[in-house]
């Protein structure tokens, strides 16, 4: 059975069925189901509707790329936008509203000679040049098929007819086929063609008659009904069910392959299969899609055979005979596998480790014992214990010695009659794996982390000597796998070879088989078969060294990769019947590989950058024919996405990618099964995503590319930088003149100020001699008050001079008075009387005095007013008082010209005090000045 891979409706978001499946040169997968056209890129399932949303019945896509399809009264094209977007356009509106009212469904679409061609029940509408001519039904159309470039249409009442010079022919024979609907036409050798019916079998037709295609496909078809198929490699025919999944035939009838729901199909209901350009088969069914690795060269059997874990297989009288972790299986080597499951063995019911055929004897290593196997049953039990394996014993070639789960036992195989003999003595060490080889001298074990070297005694009862080895190598330490290879027993780690010398007692290198693995992983496993190949296991793989020579091998890895990760760990088993029939264990089931088959299967995959998105948009690269366009991003999208696709369905699960994104990464990106991948905050520039895709047998793709750009932000864009030089230039310009015109308003101001320091200089200087002139005017005016103060005090003075020389002479003219003038001579008399007069005169015109009173008020007059106004009630006698004061005058002074005693002086001082309001210690004559 291949690999089946199942898709169901939640994956590709469609409806149920699935009426058409075709592939476009990008190797993409088109279907045509219920709620539209579907398409897969490996990747990525996406969905387009027609625009009346009616299911698609018909599919077919040409050469340039455009995919027609046909529904309800609605057939077009869809066709990838500028964006990889498919776009629907309609041909419907191409023909009349009359031409279009009875289309009905169109089943059947195809390009025949350069036209395309939609096919209903009523009629056929060519299509060319976006033209539209119909070919009405002569009754009514079945279906339609093209077979080796000719066109055949099914008439329900004239039988077959052939298209060809714009005109239908009838086919000779064909009516007998009017009550049956042919679903598939199919060539056939000699220039005959298989008709496949829905109920009434398969038919064959050679132009003149139609007969029963009598084998087991027809067989087949008439119990289940057929919906017609596809041819394989030209050799091999495959057939749809209604009721039981697809059959593949070859030319001749006889079914080599049966695929149903029970061998891993989502249902038994098969309406169309499709052969990609891989030769692997799809399959719409009824309810999902199914993808079959059928070009492979292996071949699997899992749990619909019966079988589990596979830990051995061997071919026994025409039996393969499988060793499970269920018990042991058996299939009949002569009967087809095509339906057959394996029958247990009876008596086996647990876990089985090994099943050999030694000395014509199969032997049994299971958890119940070590049994014989005759007859496909238990026939002997030789031990309840549990067994791993056994190995013939080179110096006694009718014993074996067998690994059980605590020690070993020897049993005897002779004229096919298998005996338990003893049990060997003085090792008995608990294992978990098989890994025991012998030579003539010695029985070796390899028991993580030790190599035990174990001697048999010559009665087969003990071992006489035990050594156990940590390592084999002091420069290569640990020890990888015990190994027999042409008859020699060789030690392996890190793929160093080792044998041991029992001359030496050491081991020695064997640098002819280390070479061979030279260039290959470190292997934990190697099995040699039965042609010479070694086979090897690595990292959960596995690989093969195909003998082709005189000790030449060649190196295979590729085709295994497929199993990476279900080989069964400690335990591989490759059993080579020959190069045709190699079965392989794995954790499911068991494997064949067929190594006659060209290694065509393994095709250098494609990658496909998918889509291309960024913030409200998305480009579908992946449909586009060349995306050599270079796609520009304003800097508000700076957050891109991408998705990846290779359309490689086989092992789907191992598609990985690598990437990297230039100039923002400088290395590819390590493989990884994601296929999407998103930057953001990308400043500006160019930049190109670059994808490489590996597919499971390690091959790489050539590399695809997206260019694109990022538009700077507004703030920096060439433009921007223009306007921020421009910018930069306008600042410098305006700066550079505010600079000089702040330098010559510096200069003015400076000019200015310095203008400004020189007048208030000057000024200052004018004030200071102002005030030098008024300090002088002022000296010159205290001089002068000084000097007035002195006339003053000189005029006072002469006054007071007067004032006594007048108060004398009043006193002289008193004592004048007193003289008695009777008593004088008239001479006399008359001289004292004119002296008397003349000293009355004297002192009656002397005004000394009063021009001196004149002369203070004049010059003390501001002194007076303000004091006058300062202090209203003060009295004329206080005025003279505060002058006199002013004046300096003492009181002595004061008295004489107030005509007052000194004591009077005193209390006007008194008064004139207690008016001004003047305490104690305040100085009179000093608050006098101050006003």
């Amino acid at each position: 059975m291949p690999n089946i891979k199942n898709y169901k409706r939640t994956e590709y978001k469609g409806g149920t069925q699935n009426w058409s499946i075709e592939q476009d040169k990008n190797g993409n997968i088109y279907f045509a189901n219920n709620s539209g056209l579907i398409q897969f890129d490996g990747s990525t399932w996406r969905k387009y509707s027609l625009p009346n949303n009616t299911a698609i019945r018909s599919l077919k896509i040409d050469d340039s790329g455009k995919i027609f399809v046909g529904g309800n009264n609605e057939f077009g094209y869809f066709k990838a936008g500028e964006k990889g977007e498919l776009k629907y356009y309609s041909l419907s509106k191409l023909i009349s509203a009359n031409d279009s009212r009875d289309i009905n469904l169109i089943w059947r679409i195809h390009i025949f000679k350069g036209e395309v061609i939609f096919q209903s029940f009523t009629k056929a509408l060519f299509y060319k040049n976006n033209k539209i001519s119909i070919l009405n039904a002569p009754r009514k159309f079945q279906f339609s098929f093209v077979v080796k470039n000719r066109l055949y249409f099914q008439d329900k009442v004239l039988g077959i007819l052939e298209f060809k010079n714009q005109k239908l022919y009838p086919l000779k024979g064909t009516k007998v086929l009017n009550d049956k609907e042919i679903w598939a036409m199919f060539p056939l050798p000699n220039n005959k063609i298989l008709l496949a019916t829905l109920e009434k079998g398969l038919f064959v037709y050679d132009f003149n008659n139609v007969t029963e295609w009598n084998n087991e496909a027809n067989n087949f078809i008439k119990k289940n009904t057929s919906l017609g198929g596809a041819i394989i490699k030209n050799k091999f025919i495959i057939l749809n069910s209604v009721l039981n999944g697809i059959i593949i035939c070859d030319l001749n009838g006889k079914i080599v392959q049966h695929l149903n729901h029970q061998k891993g199909l989502q249902n038994n209901t098969i309406l169309t299969s499709f052969v990609d350009n891989k030769n692997n088969i799809w399959l719409g069914l009824d309810n999902g899609i199914t993808f079959i690795n059928e070009n492979s060269p292996f071949t699997y059997f899992d749990y619909s055979y019966n079988i589990g874990t596979v830990y051995a297989s061997v071919l026994h009288q025409n039996n393969l005979y499988v060793a499970t972790n269920q018990g042991l299986f058996y299939h009949s080597w002569n009967t087809s596998f095509t339906d057959e499951p394996f029958y247990r063995v009876e008596g086996t019911i647990a876990q089985t480790w090994n099943i050999q055929v030694i000395n014509n004897v199969l032997l049994c290593s299971s958890n119940s014992g070590a049994l014989v196997i005759e007859n496909n049953k238990v026939s002997k039990i030789l031990d309840t214990k549990g067994y791993f394996g056994f190995r013939q014993i080179p110096k006694h070639p009718e014993y074996v010695i067998g690994e059980n789960y605590n020690g070993y036992s020897i049993c005897k195989i002779a004229s096919n009659k298998v005996d338990f003999i003893n049990k060997v003595q003085d090792f008995d060490e608990t294992t978990s794996t098989f890994e025991m080889e012998l030579d003539n001298d010695y029985v070796w074990l390899k028991k993580n982390p030790y190599l035990y070297q174990m001697e048999l005694s010559d009665d087969l009862k003990k071992f006489v000597f035990v050594k156990r080895h940590t390592h084999i190598s002091a420069v290569n330490k640990g020890i990888g796998s015990l190994q027999l290879v042409n008859g020699k027993v060789y030690f392996q780690t890190k793929n160093h070879f080792y044998r041991f010398s029992k001359d030496q007692d050491d081991f020695f290198e064997d640098r002819k088989m280390s070479s061979l693995f030279k260039n290959i992983p470190v292997i934990n496993t190697l099995i040699q078969d039965s042609k010479g190949n070694l086979w090897y296991s690595f990292n959960q793989s596995l690989g093969v060294l195909e003998k082709s020579g005189n000790e030449k091998y060649v190196k295979k890895e590729a085709p295994f990769s497929n199993l990476t990760g279900n080989l069964v760990n400690n335990y591989i088993s490759v059993n080579a019947i020959d190069s045709k029939n190699i079965f392989i264990g794995l954790t499911d089931g068991l494997t064949h590989y067929d190594a006659t088959i060209p290694n065509t299967f393994i095709t250098k995959p494609t990658a496909f950058i998918e889509s291309f998105s960024f913030p409200g948009d998305t480009i579908i690269t992946g449909n586009l024919k060349t995306i050599d366009k270079l796609f520009n991003l304003p800097y508000s999208d700076n957050h891109v996405k991408f998705t990846f696709s290779s359309p490689v369905f086989e092992n789907q699960e191992n598609v990985t990618y690598s990437y990297k994104l230039e100039p923002f990464e400088d290395t590819w990106r390590t493989w990884s099964s994601l296929s999407i991948k998103e930057y953001t905050n990308l400043r500006e520039g160019n930049y190109t995503m670059k994808l490489r895709a590996r597919n499971s047998f390690g091959v790489l793709s050539e590399t695809d590319q997206v260019k694109f750009t990022i538009s700077p932000p507004w703030y920096r864009h060439f433009f921007a930088y223009l306007f921020y030089l421009l910018l930069i230039s306008v600042g410098i310009y305006v700066i550079s003149n505010r600079i000089k015109l702040k330098i010559r308003k510096n200069k003015y101001y400076e000019t200015i100020e310095q203008r400004r320091l020189y007048l208030e200089k000057e000024s200052k200087i004018r004030q200071e001699q102002h005030e030098l002139e008024k300090e002088i005017e002022k000296l010159k005016s205290d001089k002068l008050q000084i000097k007035i103060l002195a006339k003053d005090k000189e005029l006072v003075n002469n006054s007071l001079q007067v004032v006594k020389k007048n108060k004398t002479l009043n006193t002289i003219i008193s004592k004048l008075k007193d003289i008695d003038t009777n008593i004088l001579d008239d001479s006399t008399k008359t001289e004292f009387s004119k002296l008397h007069k003349s000293i009355v005169k004297e002192v009656n015109t002397d005004k000394s005095w009063k021009d001196l009173e004149k002369h203070i008020k004049n010059v003390h007059f501001d002194f007076l007013k303000r004091l006058k106004e300062k202090y209203p009630t003060i009295s004329p006698r206080e005025l003279d008082l505060s002058t006199y004061l002013l004046m300096n005058m003492s009181t002595k002074e004061i008295a004489e010209i107030m005509n007052i005693s000194n004591g009077g002086v005193e209390l006007a001082r008194y008064r004139l005090r207690k008016k001004l309001g003047l305490n104690k210690k305040e100085n009179l004559i000093g608050f006098l000045m101050s006003i």
